[in-house]
């Protein structure tokens, strides 16, 4: 018993230095993190929910039907990035994994550790969004306050979704195909999310409706409408049911790490 608890207290003590090792760097290069994972963003924000409903191209109401979105959007990136480009180059040719395979710990807990800094990363960068968001949109700023429980656990779920995403894509990108990546999966992740429209608004085009709904970020943006959009003459916004959307989620979480481990291991166990 002595002896189990003894290797259990070093493989925390290894997993939480790793953790520490990697917020560290993340420190050191905080602003460079925030500008890459918040200035695309930022900018949708300002043409799209200022400029456009200024000068009559958009509904008034547009801002808080896209805020959402875009706090999912980034949340969902900033996590799969902070997974995913580490791990493209950890697994390389230099093979820099093999310093962390190498400490006292099982291979599950280094992909958990890997998981929980991109979710940490995502969670920081979606948080970020909304004191931003108000010094952008001004009056067009609109985020109910009595389902923050629920924001919060959005929030977490979103960032924890694009970490194990980014876990599963990091363990079958090969680092010559990074570029490529970014083409063939953020760009349709990007535009089939709900990011900008809400999911029941797509009734008139059904097909489209249902390839929306094998997107992880339709159910974040929704989620995060269902936590934020204040209601409209008594009545909320209707969304995809939030029950619905945690089962989603749960499922794409746990589906993706599941895989994201197996691939993991097969690319690191020889």
């Amino acid at each position: 018993m002595t002896a189990q608890r003894s290797r259990f207290s070093l493989a925390m003590n290894a997993f939480f230095a790793m953790l520490q090792r990697d917020l560290t760097v993340t420190g050191r290069e905080f602003i460079p993190f925030l500008m890459q994972a918040l200035i695309q963003p930022l900018f949708f924000l300002f043409i799209f929910g200022k400029v456009l409903p200024g000068i009559g191209l958009a509904a008034s109401g547009f801002a808080a039907v896209m805020l959402p979105g875009i706090v999912g959007l980034t949340m969902l990136v900033a996590a799969m990035q902070g997974v995913t480009l580490p791990l493209v180059l950890d697994l390389g040719y230099a093979r820099e994994i093999d310093d962390r395979l190498l400490a006292p710990l099982p291979i599950r807990l280094v992909v958990i550790e890997k998981v929980l800094f991109g979710s940490l990363r995502g969670m920081i960068a979606g948080t970020v969004i909304f004191p931003l968001a108000y010094v952008i949109l001004g009056d067009r700023y609109a985020v109910r306050s009595d389902r923050l429980l629920i924001l919060f656990g959005m929030i977490v779920l979103t960032a924890c979704v694009g970490a194990s995403l980014g876990l599963l894509i990091g363990t079958m990108i090969k680092p010559e195909h990074i570029s490529l990546m970014f083409t063939l999966i953020f760009t349709p992740l990007l535009f089939t999310g709900c990011t900008y429209y809400p999911w029941g608004a797509l009734g008139n085009i059904r097909w489209f409706q249902v390839v929306t709904l094998l997107n992880p970020l339709t159910y974040a943006a929704e989620g995060l409408r269902y936590a934020m959009i204040p209601p409209t003459g008594g009545r909320p916004f209707p969304t995809l049911g939030i029950a619905y959307i945690l089962v989603a989620m749960t499922v794409s979480i746990l589906g993706a790490v599941l895989l994201g481990t197996k691939t993991f291991r097969a690319r690191v166990v020889t």
